[in-house]
């Protein structure tokens, strides 16, 4: 029901292959407070700039956060590269109004390309794109296969 939904508005697609994910994610959530439907697609190729291991070392401090009194109660951490983006754009709406909710509702974000989006037209954000490949990054497939995914195999 949802995809019959999303088919008959207009969906655009954009591709994190190389995109830093924090300019990304704000774009995103931007785009879905303006009411657009947006898709993301090869999530695990987007980029956390930075040293490597400061970078893993800060999500797994992160990810040691949690309720001494009832660890299943929460803050959850996502390993998988495509819930953390997700996490990442909710971080950037304004959560507790319904109008954000509404906007996290139209963003989809996706590990690889499904076949639904694999004829659709990518789009590529050139002000987003990571342009100095020599400098200290890590990809969020990486990082969360560093965190313990073990959804891809990252070479």
């Amino acid at each position: 029901m949802k995809v019959a939904l999303m088919s008959e508005q207009s969906i655009t697609v954009f591709d994190a292959d190389g995109m830093i994910a924090g300019r990304l994610a704000a774009k995103m959530a931007k785009a879905a407070l303006m009411g657009n439907h947006v898709v993301v697609v090869n999530v695990e190729k987007a980029i956390i700039t930075g040293d490597r291991r400061t970078v893993i070392d800060a999500y797994k401090t992160k990810r040691e956060i949690r309720n001494s009194a009832n660890p299943t109660k929460g803050p959850f951490h996502e390993k998988r590269p495509d819930r953390m983006f997700r996490r990442m754009v909710r971080g950037m709406l304004p959560w507790s109004t319904p109008r954000a909710r509404a906007a996290y509702k139209r963003v989809r974000v996706f590990i690889g390309v499904p076949g639904e989006f694999a004829g659709n037209e990518k789009t590529v954000l050139e002000d987003s794109r990571y342009r100095s490949p020599r400098r200290k990054h890590v990809t969020m497939g990486d990082l969360s296969h560093e965190l313990g995914w073990t959804g891809l195999e990252v070479a």
